[in-house]
């Protein structure tokens, strides 16, 4: 009995070890924030979409993220393109098919069980058994059971699964970014539907008021007041601001197309809400999480992870194909010239086999597979750092361009009150006859062009929120249909 622990102490050993090297994960940035400076609460400015925002370092993200603004609409919309997108469908089908690949792998463990049965009609020459002249025909039936078992003793099967595990788990996080890159996209969509709607809101506006003023200097001409060339000049103006109308339209339109494939919608049934600026709140504290955990909540690093470590078990792979392959194989059956005794007395029949194969030349074919996969390694730990930095860079624009969003927006509102005030000046002392055409004519254009960028400055805050919170990795480690990947993500050291 004493005898028998070393040996299977040391069975044990070699069917814990495998070829190649254990996937190290790597180690997260040694970074203390995203921006060289002290991240500083954002300007405000008394208009819609000019809120204050503060940035809480540390804070956790909400898996729907896209609540925070409050707009029931967009809320609605979301859920149905999470429902309905075709991509990502696509993309749980996928890592369905990398789990289901990685079960079929783990099979290669076990042994190989098959049954069989042949039946066979045969004529010998009773010659070669000492009886000359006599030919026999007979019928020969065989059923058997047939095993096979290869051991694992240097690992190499284990290493194959382990690769397909680390595909599964690119696939996993390839759709963690599907959901992601969706929800992000709607929200933005929808920002720009309502930037749209208020461009084309305040061009209208524009129109109205440069249309009044047409019918004030006709009338004028016809009291011979004025001269027609500035009748004329002012018609050609208010063609002009019309002419601005349909390539917004035909934006919207688009925007609207857009949506509707979101939502997994033909073009022609689009989904019923719309949205406006006014009707989104523009969310007041803003997660940034700490650099240390970017590295564990954005899916396309995650993604990269898995393909490092898919890449270092392949060389485990290549190496264990360099060392012996042990085989042990065995049947057992009955065979019987009649089919009524083929399990009966005598009939039994078996075989036990085993053998050992060692690679001593394939031309150098099993070494280059071997570098072939250190040098994926290498390519991979090298796509691992740019995806890092691309993901570092991410946040940070994210961050810049908020500051950057509240300042242009608090300038924009100061730059439309004072067009508009210019403007209603300018009109009025053109009807007295204070000041001429052309200073009417230009404060309407200030005017106009101060409205438009005004629109587009409110929807680059809400745009641009949204793209922090998809920079930061959406909170999808929050989401209540990934709860058991969520919680590995938050038991990461």
């Amino acid at each position: 009995m004493t005898r028998r622990i070393p040996a299977a102490l040391a069975a044990l050993l070699l069917a814990g070890c495998a070829a190649g090297p254990d996937f190290q994960k790597p180690a997260p940035p040694d970074v203390a924030g995203y921006t060289p400076e002290p991240l500083a609460d954002t300007t405000s400015a008394e208009t819609a979409g000019g809120t204050k925002q503060s940035f809480t370092p540390g804070q956790d993200i909400p898996g729907e993220w896209w609540t925070l603004f409050h707009s029931e609409p967009l809320d609605q919309l979301v859920t149905e393109a999470l429902k309905a997108n075709p991509d990502l469908q696509a993309a749980q089908a996928s890592l369905r098919q990398a789990q289901e690949a990685v079960y079929a792998q783990q099979g290669a463990l076990l042994p190989g069980v098959d049954a069989g049965f042949t039946s066979e009609r045969q004529k010998i020459n009773g010659a070669n058994f000492g009886q000359p002249g006599s030919h026999n025909i007979f019928n020969l039936d065989t059923a058997q059971v047939s095993a096979s078992y290869a051991p694992d003793v240097f690992g190499g099967t284990r290493r194959q699964v382990e690769s397909a595990a680390a595909q599964a788990e690119y696939q996993r996080f390839q759709l963690e970014a599907a959901y992601l890159t969706l929800t992000s996209n709607v929200v933005a969509a929808a920002v720009q539907e309502a930037s749209l709607r208020a461009q084309i809101a305040a061009t209208g506006d524009i129109v109205t008021a440069e249309a009044g003023q047409l019918k004030i200097l006709r009338d004028q001409l016809a009291l011979g007041g004025i001269a027609r060339s500035t009748v004329l000049q002012q018609e050609a103006t208010l063609a002009q601001t019309r002419a601005t109308l349909p390539p917004l339209q035909k934006q919207l339109a688009q925007q609207r197309n857009r949506i509707a494939a979101l939502a997994g919608r033909f073009p022609s049934q689009p989904p019923g809400q719309t949205f406006e600026l006014a009707s989104l709140t523009l969310p007041q504290e803003l997660p940034v999480s700490l650099p240390s955990r970017l590295v564990e909540q954005r899916p396309d690093i995650r993604a990269a992870e898995a393909t490092l470590h898919q890449a270092s078990a392949n060389i485990g792979v290549a190496t264990a194909a360099m060392l012996p392959q042990f085989n042990i194989t065995g049947d057992i059956g009955s065979t019987a010239i009649m089919i009524g005794s083929l399990f009966g007395p005598g009939s039994g029949i078996w075989s036990l086999a085993a053998g050992v194969t060692q690679p001593l030349f394939r031309g150098g074919t099993l070494l280059h597979q071997k570098r072939e996969a250190e040098a994926a390694y290498d390519a991979a730990a090298a796509q691992y750092r740019s995806t890092v930095l691309t993901a570092f860079q991410n946040v940070a624009d994210a961050l810049r361009a908020l500051q950057s969003d509240a300042d242009a927006l608090q300038a924009q509102t100061d730059s439309e009150r004072a067009a508009r005030a210019n403007y209603d000046l300018a009109s009025e002392q053109f009807k007295l006859g204070a000041v001429n055409y052309l200073t009417l004519l230009a404060a309407e254009t200030t005017w106009q062009q101060a409205r438009v960028a005004l629109a587009q400055a409110q929807a680059n805050r809400f745009a641009d929120t949204a793209a922090l919170f998809q920079a930061l990795g959406g909170g999808w480690w929050n989401r209540t249909d990934v709860a058991d990947a969520g919680q590995a993500a938050k038991d990461q050291p």
